[in-house]
């Protein structure tokens, strides 16, 4: 019984490897070839689809079912953390791990809200990075020492110390879309809103962060490593 009971075992972790099924979002090939090169080896077989952009990504989300996304938070016209909160609603038993250059003091809880399973940098080792996918695919979120520091030394500090906390998830979207040197015209074609409601939008962000004009947004936006 007690053989039998192994070899039962055995043919469940081997069905479950056969189902690992994983997305690759992000804009570029090398770290996308690499990431892939990497999942090829750990899990055998595996299926390991790719996609450059948000769009890209729906597309395969809306027909195929993953076990793991690697999602990169930086691309061109790609609002990711709309994308994000979209996979958490509708996709939920799609878990994500964050893999991008982004710096964790800015982005990192924002997505963990948002529904992330994990937040990792692309300077982390190889190591790290098998750990990090490794504990998402097993249901556990993945939090790393960088982020476990920012979050003691801000234990008993205001909430909102970092101002740009501050901005809602769209108010935050359009800061980036400024600081990557959109305008008012260019961003309302990309989010499909009025010129007149990211005009608000901006006033809103300059208020809440006490800037003036572009130039102090930048520099305030320098300050907390905020890319733009």
């Amino acid at each position: 019984m007690q053989s039998e009971n192994t070899a039962n075992q055995s043919f469940r972790y081997i069905f479950i490897a056969i189902l690992k099924k994983f997305l690759i979002i992000d804009d570029h090939m090398v770290v996308r070839s690499g990431i892939k090169a990497l999942l090829s080896d750990l899990y055998k077989p595996s299926t390991i689809d790719e996609a450059h952009d948000g769009e890209s990504a729906l597309k395969k989300i809306e027909t195929e079912e993953y076990d793991l996304v690697l999602l990169d938070i930086q691309m061109p016209n790609t609002d990711t953390l709309a994308l994000m909160q979209m996979i958490s609603s509708t996709h939920q038993g799609i878990k994500v791990l964050i893999f991008s250059m982004s710096p964790e003091n800015i982005y990192a809880q924002r997505y963990l809200k948002a529904g992330a399973m994990g937040y990792l940098n692309k300077d982390s080792s190889l190591d790290e990075l098998i750990r990090a996918i490794d504990l998402v695919l097993k249901g556990k979120k993945y939090i790393s020492e960088t982020l476990l520091e920012i979050l003691a030394s801000s234990a008993g500090q205001e909430k909102n110390e970092n101002p740009f906390n501050k901005l809602s998830p769209r108010e935050f979207e359009i800061t980036n879309l400024l600081l990557s040197g959109k305008t008012i015209s260019q961003i309302s074609n990309s989010l499909h809103l009025g010129v007149s409601t990211v005009g608000t939008h901006k006033s809103r962000i300059f208020e809440k962060l006490r800037v003036t004009n572009l130039l102090e947004l930048k520099d305030l936006a320098d300050s907390y490593q905020l890319g733009g």
